[in-house]
């Protein structure tokens, strides 16, 4: 299976995002709010080019199964979990107005001009490894931590993270997984755009812990 082999060799990386100290922080309910504040403004611009970028992968999709996937995907990306988002800014004190003006750090920069690039310019595949990382990353996070969360004493945290455990985000993450492994395409191929992909999700949990 192809998305077995891409995450047995995205290993390391990923051990580092499952021990990463915002995550580590946000789910035992040790994270200043302030660092919060901060990752969600910048996950909210991340999302908005998320979804373009799935929007350009369904025009590469090679049937229409395919490219409905895709383009749910990035319907629910600006309209389920941008909703939530907006819950949950005005929760910390923020609103759409000050997510919109954010400007993105550098880390989200590059990561969001990475994944549309791939996208526009490779094939279907690709950025289908490329936009698992995301997806998937959070669900182990989210299963990893889950003790944690369940003594965790700020309700918003709890809340964030709780998306993640849900039945119905497994499933997501199980059929975008379905999707390499039925490519028919070899591990090798896709490795380069699921490790680069995996490495920006470290850079980014680390970018909102600095703060910059």
């Amino acid at each position: 299976m192809s998305s077995a082999e891409l995450r047995r060799r995205a290993g390391d990386v990923w051990g580092r995002i499952l021990a990463h100290p915002f995550v580590v922080e946000l789910y035992g309910g040790s994270l200043p709010l302030e660092k919060f504040r901060y990752y969600l403004l910048q996950d909210y611009n991340y999302l908005v080019n998320f979804a373009k970028a799935l929007s350009l992968a369904a025009a590469k999709a090679p049937d229409v199964s395919l490219m409905k996937t895709a383009l749910e995907l990035a319907y629910g990306t600006v309209t389920g979990e941008m909703a939530n988002y907006e819950r949950l800014l005005a929760e910390v004190g923020l609103t759409l107005r000050d997510a919109e003006a954010a400007e993105p750090n550098r880390v989200n920069k590059a990561y969001m001009s990475y994944l549309k690039s791939v996208c526009a310019l490779e094939d279907f595949y690709s950025c289908m490894a490329a936009v698992l990382t995301c997806f998937w990353s959070y669900l182990e996070i989210a299963e990893a931590h889950r003790e944690k969360l369940e003594g965790n004493p700020v309700a918003v945290y709890r809340r964030w993270a709780s998306v993640y455990l849900s039945p119905e985000y497994r499933a997501l993450v199980e059929r975008l997984k379905a999707v390499l492994d039925r490519s028919g395409r070899h591990p090798d191929e896709l490795w380069p755009y699921f490790r680069e992909a995996s490495l920006y999700e470290l850079e980014f949990w680390q970018a909102a812990y600095e703060g910059h």
